[in-house]
Order: structure tokens, then C-alpha cells, then sequence
């Protein structure tokens, strides 16, 4: 059976020039911080990766920090940022629909002193305008935000987070896992202090990310060893980094606005078949969200029936995040958007550098069969 992928956002297929690039790589013996010949080298490819993705994110070489993985900069960023300054900055503000990354690390440092605030979003997903002016003062060590929401695909006012934070001397942190590749990134007019990118959602390898710090944000690193990335211990990883490198400069190759148009119309295909369907809703309709995602409410179905028809059908998509464990539950970003019950008839489809006309051709081939279908199976 054919098998259509609709699932980039949990992650996306290896792009060719990712895993020519590591194939490449993977030659180059010697640990990067060997001072022999062969350590020269392999630190040659690894900091000529740094450099490469530096300048697709508009930052600087020095504040591209490689780690496993967008979890794990995550981590970095709440914990690092929170622990230098909890004496007199105790305060974390993060939204009600982050990534479990950092939801679930605010929460464990909540247990340890921090003073949470989970800033609510609308019915639309989008942060409630004006509520950080209050959570947000001089007592807030970290604000983090996401750029892009990895469920809805809803886009947030990071630049505005990062500016209020620097406003009361806050620091401010984005998830910007969703956005990279897909949306137009600069860390450097972001305003942001700290921002998490990850290599296999935009046809990277797996395990490993980054967190890009600018230079004057004092945070800790979270474990202690050699400080070979400065604040991540651990032999660094050469060739994901040049495969993550070459992933994200072909990104840049093909464009990103180009790339935005293309998948845009590919979801407003979507959009408009879901129109048609009595009972289906987009999630953040009406509002600015990236190209690559799409969430359908289909009321009367649960997520779970239509998942499992879907993939009976060829076609590989989403109730939510892939980062929870495999749990089937309501999702939490619907719950936060008052969808009540409805938390549990989202699916989401997700795009990326493969994906086709044929693919969305595919999914709109069965859509419709398939609610009718789970609605029965509800029953």
C-alpha cells in the first residue's frame, strides 16, 4: 500500500544532502577536542557546521551551542536560566501550550521554588494580549514562549515576549523548534536571549538540536563535565552536525518564503476541504499560523478512530505531539483553547520538504469517508 506522510512536525524525512553530508562526515576520525591532526579535522567540520547554521539564524558562530536535541536545550534554557538568578528572580512565565520540554520543566522547578505563571491563550491559541505586563516583572528569572505551536501551528508575538522581558530584565527563551525551516527566523531581530532549534523537523538527522544564547545572557549549563559546548559536557556529535548544517542550508537554498507558499497552498486545500465537511473545524483559523500544520477538530469522532482509519488508508498523522510517551490523551493545547470534550477529536496533519500535491490529493481521497466513519465508531 502507498504510504502518504503527513507527520513532518513529529518528524521530518532526511533530506539527501543531510545524509550526504553525514556519510561524508562520518569519515573524519579524531574527537573534536583532540589537538592531534585528526581531532583538527574533525573540529574543522564540526565548527564549519556551527557557522553554517549561525548564518541561516542570523546569530552569531559563538552563541550555536549544538545538544542532542530541542528537549534538551530546552532544559538548558529553564533550568540554566532559572537557577543563576532564583535568589532574586524566582519567577518563571511560560504559556499554557508550550512543548512538554519546557511545561514539564517549569513544573519540576516549581517543585524546587519557582514561582510559576502559565500565561492562558484564546479560543483563537494565541497568548492572551496583555497578561504578561502583570506576570512578567522584576522578579521573573525566565519567559519562555514558543515560536510556533507544534499542535495547531498557531504563530506567537515572540518578538513582543522578548521585549517586555527585556524590559523588566528578564530572560527571554523560545521554543522555535516548528518555526525553523518553515517561517523566517532571525535570532538576531527576535530580541529573544535564548532560542531551541532541532535538526529533524525540517529533514535533519535525529538527535540533535541546538540552543542559540546570545552572548551576553549569563545562563549555567545543567550538567557538568568537560564543557566541551560550553554549557552541555559530552563528546560532540560531528557528523549530526554537519547533517543538521546541511539540512538547514538547503532550507535556505530553496527559500523560505517559496517554501511558505508552497506548503501554504497545500494546507488551504485542507482548510477548504474541512470547510466542506459539516462538523470539522480548524484549529486558529483566522489567525497568523505556519504553512507546515493543520489541526481538525472532528466533532463526534475521536482522534484516536480517525488516526488509526487514516493510517488503515496510507496515511501517516497526528493527535498531537509525538514527544508524550505514545500516551493517547486530550490534547492539552486544545484543552487550553476551551475546546472542553473537543480536546479529544484533534488531529493534525503536518507538512514539509516532501511532501506532494499527490499526498494532500491522497488525504482529501478519503477524508470525508473516513469522519463518516469515526463518528460511527464513536457512537
Amino acid at each position: 500500500m502507498r504510504r502518504t506522510y503527513l507527520d513532518h512536525a513529529a518528524s521530518a524525512p532526511l533530506r539527501p544532502e543531510a545524509r550526504d553530508a553525514m556519510a561524508s562526515a562520518f569519515e573524519v576520525v579524531g574527537n573534536p577536542a583532540s589537538l592531534h591532526t585528526s581531532g583538527r579535522r574533525a573540529r574543522s567540520v564540526l565548527e564549519d557546521a556551527r557557522e553554517d547554521l549561525a548564518e541561516v539564524l542570523d546569530a552569531e558562530p559563538a552563541e550555536v551551542i549544538f545538544t542532542s536535541g530541542g528537549t534538551e536545550a530546552d532544559n538548558i534554557a529553564l533550568q540554566g536560566g532559572w537557577a543563576g538568578r532564583r535568589a532574586v528572580r524566582p519567577g518563571i512565565v511560560v504559556s499554557s501550550i508550550e512543548h512538554a520540554a519546557v511545561r514539564e520543566t517549569a513544573a519540576a522547578l516549581s517543585l524546587r521554588g519557582a514561582r510559576l505563571a502559565l500565561w492562558p491563550v484564546g479560543t483563537d491559541g494565541v497568548v492572551v494580549p496583555g497578561w504578561l505586563a502583570d506576570a512578567c516583572d522584576d522578579t521573573t528569572g525566565v519567559c519562555s514562549l514558543m515560536w510556533v505551536n507544534n499542535e495547531t501551528g498557531v504563530i506567537q508575538p515572540v518578538e513582543e515576549m522578548a521585549e517586555h522581558a527585556r524590559s523588566v530584565g528578564a530572560w527571554s527563551h523560545s521554543d522555535a523548534v516548528q518555526a525553523f525551516g518553515h517561517i523566517p527566523v532571525s535570532f538576531r531581530d527576535s530580541g529573544l536571549d535564548m532560542m531551541t532549534i532541532s535538526a529533524h523537523k525540517l529533514g535533519g538527522p535525529v538527535g540533535i538540536g541546538a540552543l542559540v544564547v546570545r552572548r551576553e545572557c549569563g545562563v549555567g549549563p545543567v550538567q557538568f563535565g568537560g564543557s566541551q559546548e560550553r554549557l552541555r559536557s559530552g563528546t560532540q556529535l560531528v557528523a549530526l552536525a554537519a547533517g543538521f548544517a546541511a539540512a538547514a542550508r538547503q532550507s535556505a537554498r530553496v527559500g523560505v518564503d517559496a517554501e511558505a507558499l508552497r506548503l501554504g497552498a497545500l494546507r488551504e486545500r485542507v482548510v477548504a476541504a474541512a470547510a466542506a465537511e459539516e462538523g470539522v473545524d480548524v484549529l486558529g483559523e483566522g489567525v497568523e499560523s505556519s504553512p507546515a500544520i493543520v489541526n481538525l477538530r472532528i466533532a463526534g469522532a475521536r482522534a484516536d478512530d480517525v488516526l488509526m482509519l487514516l493510517d488503515a488508508a496510507g496515511i501517516d498523522c497526528s493527535t498531537g505531539s509525538a514527544c508524550e510517551a505514545g500516551l493517547s490523551q486530550p490534547s492539552h493545547v486544545a484543552a487550553a483553547m476551551g475546546l472542553g470534550t473537543g480536546a479529544s477529536e484533534t488531529v493534525r496533519f503536518s507538512f514539509g520538504w516532501s511532501t506532494t500535491d499527490a499526498d494532500v490529493a491522497h488525504l482529501l481521497e478519503v477524508f470525508a469517508d473516513v469522519a463518516a466513519r469515526a463518528r460511527l465508531a464513536s457512537r
